[in-house]
This record gives C-alpha cells, sequence and structure tokens, in this order.
C-alpha cells in the first residue's frame, strides 16, 4: 500500500437486516479500528455475508447505522454512496475475472477511474510482483488456475489502494496446499500495509491464520468478539466453544473455590480449573483436544497435570498424523494423539487409559440457571 491510501474505521450501532419478516441479523455494536484485519467467522447461514455487505455498502439495512471514519453512511444519496463504495474494495469466493489477460484484469479498476497509461502500469507491476504472478501477466483469464485467479482477483482488489477490504469466503474453492500458500502470502501483505480489513469465513484455521480479532456470529448475533487466542482458548458459550473446535464439554458444578481455583463435580469425578466462580454455581468445563493427554492405565501414570481421570477408549478416528480419540470417562473426553503416541500405548476400542490435563488447559463457562 502506499503513502496515498489512509486506513479507514468502520462502525455498526444498532444493525438489523430483515427478510421476509424475518430478522436475520442483529448487531448491537462492531467497531473495526483502522489498519486492522477483523475476521467474521460462523458457519453457513450466520450472516456474515450479509453483514459483510451492509458494511461495504453493498446493502443497506433494515435499521441502524454504518459509520465510516465517523461519518453516517446516507444510504438515500446515490451519489455520496458511490464516493464512498469507492473507498472499499472487495475479493468474493469467486474471482470473476473479464476474458482478458493478467495483466488487464489487475488494471481494470484504474481504467475505470480514468488513471492515465503510464500511471496504470506504475501500479499495476508491483502487485503482480508481491502476488507472485508478474511470469503470467499476459497470460488470458481462463488458462488460469484456481489459486493464481484469486491471486489475480487480490491484486485487482490491492491495486485501488482501498481504505477498507472485504473478503468474503476467498479461498473456499481452493485446495489445501494451495489455500495455505496464498493465506501466508495474504497475511504478510496486509499486515505490512495495515489496510482494515474484513475477513469472513467458515473455517478455524483461516481465521487463525489471518485474523487478529475474530467476531463469532450465530444465528445472526454476535456470540463472542475479541482476540483469535482468546475466542479459541477462552470461548464465551458452550456454541461458541463447539464452533471453534472444543469437543470435551463436561457439565458440573462447582464444589469448592479459592486460591484462583475452583473444583468441579461432575459424572467423570472431581477436576480442578483455574477461575472464579460462587459455590454451587452450573458450570461447563471445556478443554481443546490438543489439552488431553492420554497415558497407560493404573497408578503408575505419572503426569504434571493436576487432573488424572480413569476412562475407557470408546471411539478412534484417523486424521493425517494424528489420531482423535474418544475416552469414556462417565462423560467423553476427547485427545488428539500422534501416530507414535497411539502405537506406544496401544490404543484400541476398549482399551483402559488415563487421561490427565492441567487445571490451567482447562476452560470454566458459566451455565445459566440449574
Amino acid at each position: 500500500m502506499t503513502g496515498g491510501a489512509r486506513a479507514g474505521s468502520l462502525e455498526a450501532r444498532g444493525l438489523g437486516v430483515d427478510f421476509a419478516g424475518r430478522s436475520v441479523l442483529e448487531i448491537s455494536r462492531l467497531a473495526v479500528e483502522p489498519g486492522e484485519i477483523l475476521t467474521l467467522m460462523g458457519h453457513n447461514g450466520s450472516g456474515k455475508t450479509t453483514l459483510l455487505r451492509v458494511l461495504g455498502l453493498l446493502q443497506p439495512p433494515t435499521r441502524g447505522e454504518v459509520r465510516l471514519d465517523g461519518e453516517a453512511v446516507p444510504w438515500g444519496r446515490r451519489r455520496r454512496l458511490l464516493a464512498l463504495r469507492r473507498r472499499m474494495a472487495a475479493v468474493m469466493q469467486q474471482p470473476l475475472l473479464c476474458r482478458m489477460s493478467v495483466a488487464r484484469n489487475v488494471a481494470l479498476g484504474l481504467r475505470f477511474r480514468g488513471l492515465p497509461a503510464r500511471e496504470v502500469e506504475a501500479r499495476v507491476a508491483p502487485w503482480l510482483e508481491r502476488l507472485g504472478i508478474a511470469a503470467l501477466r499476459d497470460r488470458p483469464a481462463g488458462a488460469l488456475s484456481g489459486g493464481e485467479a484469486q491471486r489475480v482477483s487480490l491484486a485487482r482488489a490491492l491495486v485501488l489502494e482501498p481504505e477498507l477490504l472485504l473478503l468474503d469466503e476467498p479461498f473456499a474453492a481452493l485446495d489445501a496446499p494451495t489455500r495455505r500458500e496464498l493465506l501466508a502470502d495474504l497475511g504478510e501483505i496486509l499486515r505490512g500495509a495495515r489496510v482494515t480489513t474484513l475477513f469472513a469465513t467458515h473455517d478455524r484455521g483461516e481465521a487463525l491464520a489471518l485474523g487478529e480479532r475474530i467476531a463469532v456470529l450465530i444465528g445472526g448475533r454476535l456470540a463472542q468478539v475479541g482476540p483469535a487466542e482468546e475466542i479459541f482458548v477462552r470461548p464465551a458459550s458452550e456454541e461458541v466453544a463447539r464452533f471453534v473446535g472444543v469437543e470435551t464439554l463436561v457439565p458440573g458444578r462447582a464444589a469448592a473455590v479459592g486460591d484462583g481455583m475452583v473444583q468441579v463435580d461432575c459424572r467423570a469425578g472431581r477436576v480442578e480449573v483455574v477461575g472464579s466462580c460462587p459455590v454451587g454455581a452450573p458450570v461447563v468445563v471445556s478443554v481443546r483436544p490438543e489439552e488431553v493427554t492420554l497415558l497407560p492405565p493404573g497408578p503408575a501414570a505419572q503426569s504434571s497435570a493436576r487432573n488424572h481421570l480413569a476412562g475407557r477408549v470408546s471411539k478412534i478416528t484417523p486424521s493425517d498424523a494424528t489420531l482423535r480419540v474418544e475416552v469414556d470417562c462417565g462423560t467423553p473426553f476427547v485427545a488428539v494423539v500422534t501416530r507414535p503416541s497411539f502405537r506406544e500405548l496401544g490404543l484400541e476400542v476398549g482399551s483402559e487409559v488415563g487421561v490427565a490435563f492441567k487445571a490451567t488447559a482447562a476452560h470454566l463457562i458459566r451455565r445459566p440457571g440449574d
């Protein structure tokens, strides 16, 4: 991003969208700071694309307002609305390239704005280099692979030096290796350019790779907003926990509280978790699968973890380099185990096994009511 463009701030207040008489989106407040990468994460149908369209000034809300750099968007003033839209650029799931060369596709927006040919070339060439498509500049768009076409789409957006970049599931149609490579390149570009970015995805890996903050949408409502690490490690509710990949959710009741620790009685026994809540409060202990350690059964098993439970393997699901192992401890615990550890433990369905996890690795979620 050159010095001519400035980062923008964006805010939604009391935003609501109705469709066919039904509310599909309700956002009390959401602010995007200048230069920030904010990920909108949710299942298909959660409202991500609707929110992105409203914030991108492509669709007016039913109620509420959008503010860009402190200015309320004047939905009824067409000329002003178009001027605000010119400060934005979007990349969608499908690249939607024109039947022309790579270089001409990237230059398209600049030509629409009437820039002279020399300036167009001066701005297009660096973005072809930065996105690794300079060697393809004369290739027709129809001869590109999916990853190459999406790189062209990104270059076409970024060459406009937008204050706000909108990304709507731009990697969804790509194979895994291409997606990883493009995510890494784009993350480096966006963090260097500090362009304000809204990135919609349903993929947890993409959200962690690109987002600095994450807004989780469930049923058209914001379920949690915060730093990526906080969302994944300290989910605000059971719904959010399930969505971000927490498979062990153990309901129980706080039996003792003190020294920053809570002892929870559950069907698996008594476990300790770092946190605080009143004695007797209904809670859920949330543990990510990578934080659960499996040990040989019996008293000889040693671990620095404060929580040790006995169980029996109930299900084994192979993956690429690991296996997902579900253990019945009176309530199910899920662990991710490497193949060498799996062989060393001699695991199979029905095997007795020890389950261990640290008090600091678990997260306490308060349950509403009894």
